[in-house]
């Protein structure tokens, strides 16, 4: 077995242990006023108001006792009751996701828990636990609020609401959960195994945007004009048969002496209508076997996800239909709108070598084309002999993910108050790290490839 199993399931069946650190913490507690205030009085030398205050220790003790004791017993008969909603009436927990902007940023996740006839301990709580993946856990919630039957004063369920933050923007996969019947002051834990399954996924969230002026170049219908003419496929891309009026000049004489077919060329147009805008975002990675087992790799893919998804949301503002084009394949539900269709497929895409960059990005219908410090620099030199002033790219520096605060502010949260911050030591590690110098020449050779480029660039 190998030890992250062990360690595993060492966590899973230490959830099972009714008995806290507060347990042990209460237990000496009582043991220490028990003893204060039980211990005999000297005979003689003893003020008059003493015997009164250790009469209204004691008071005040037992009252804490038997109010703690009565939170335990509550907390257990609830446990045992949902033993018996469980077995009989197929009763658990039920959770949803929802995403939703909060502080002005898009796509936080959240989760809903419902449990059903359940009842929570007199001055205790109910909380709950999920794994997911490999044996992962998220972090404890509770079920505060209650769900009225309707049109009645009783409690239907009980429910609760919590933000999701978890390491990477992707799917996960359900693989169960706990509930817990907790007393007052947390002396007893009562687990209960809830059979959990199904998908969630956690959504990129908005940074900084270079907000850049962009103009469509495919037209799918004559709605919109545009400011600037564009050419669509035309002569030496398309031929068709050779019809009464047509400029014989344009017959195409090498395809007549092959197939006897008078065929001709259709010559190129510009026209002023554009309605749709095509987003491209490229995944493709350049990484080589030993950055595989860094965890800088997975950090860099989190921060490209993040900035694609912010410049496609600065895109949905304007005026054209946008449309984004994947680099790979998803089954994505047909009823979701064309944003989260766009958030889940950034959520679960993934460093790819399959898809070149020339391959994936159509320069004559892309306006807009996202890539990172792992593209391909060959690649992205041939493409960008093919695109004009009219193609936007966004350069996203990876290396950015790992910038250091500066001295004074990192002083000052040293002082103050240190950051929860889960990257501190990679960041302390990508200093000395041999793939930053490799990322940073990269990130140079592709900027200066950008700047002597006639394409419209903007470097986050």
């Amino acid at each position: 077995m190998k030890w992250k199993q062990l360690i595993w399931l060492l966590r899973y069946y230490l959830q099972f242990i009714p008995f806290t650190l507060n347990t042990l913490l209460c237990g000496i507690a009582a043991y220490a006023g028990y003893k204060i205030l039980y211990q005999p009085l000297p005979k003689d030398g003893v003020a008059p108001f003493r015997p009164f205050i250790i009469l209204m220790g004691k008071v005040v003790f037992w009252f804490l006792i038997c109010l703690v004791l009565l939170s335990v017993l509550s907390a257990i008969a609830t446990w045992l009751h949902y033993l018996w909603l469980k077995r009989n009436k197929n009763y658990k927990l039920q959770v949803s996701f929802t995403t939703e902007t909060r502080n002005g940023k898009k796509n936080k996740l959240f989760m809903n828990a419902l449990v059903e006839g359940i009842r929570r301990p007199i001055l205790g709580f109910v909380k709950g636990k999920l794994f997911y993946d490999n044996h992962m856990m998220t972090d404890e919630f509770t079920l505060l609020s209650n769900k009225l039957k309707e049109k009645s004063m009783w409690r239907a369920a009980i429910t609760g609401r919590s933000r999701m933050e978890l390491p990477d923007i992707k799917e996960y996969e359900l693989k169960g959960g706990f509930l817990y019947f907790e007393d007052m002051l947390h002396i007893c834990k009562l687990a209960v195994t809830q059979p959990i399954s199904g998908h969630f996924y956690q959504p990129p969230v908005l940074e900084e945007d270079d907000d850049k002026e962009v103009y469509p170049k495919k037209t799918e219908s004559m709605d919109i004009r545009v400011d600037q003419l564009h050419r669509i496929e035309g002569e030496y891309l398309n031929y068709k048969d050779f019809e009464s009026g047509d400029d014989v000049r344009r017959i195409v004489w090498k395809v007549y002496a092959k197939s006897r077919d008078l065929v001709v060329r259709t010559p190129e147009m510009y026209e002023p209508y554009a309605s749709h805008l095509y987003f491209y975002a490229s995944f493709n990675s350049v990484m080589k076997p030993q950055w595989a087992t860094e965890g800088f790799y997975k950090e860099m893919l989190n921060y490209y996800k993040n900035y694609v998804w912010t410049v496609y949301d600065s895109l949905a503002k304007k005026e054209w239909a946008l449309r984004y084009i994947s680099d790979q394949d998803f089954n994505i539900p047909e009823q979701l709108s064309d944003a989260e269709k766009a958030s889940r497929i950034i959520s679960n895409s993934d460093w790819t070598k399959d898809a070149s960059l020339n391959q994936y990005f159509n320069a004559k219908h892309g306006t807009v084309l996202c890539i990172s410090s792992l593209t391909d620099i060959e690649e992205l030199r041939t493409l960008l002999d093919k695109c004009d002033s009219s193609t936007v790219i966004y350069f996203i520096k990876l290396s950015g993910v790992f910038r250091h605060f500066a001295a004074w502010t990192l002083l000052k949260r040293v002082i103050f108050l240190p950051p929860k911050d889960r990257l501190n030591k990679l960041r302390a590690r990508w200093t000395f790290a041999p793939l930053r110098i490799q990322i940073n020449k990269r990130e140079k050779e592709i900027e200066a490839l950008l700047n002597s480029s006639n394409v419209n660039k903007a470097i986050l």
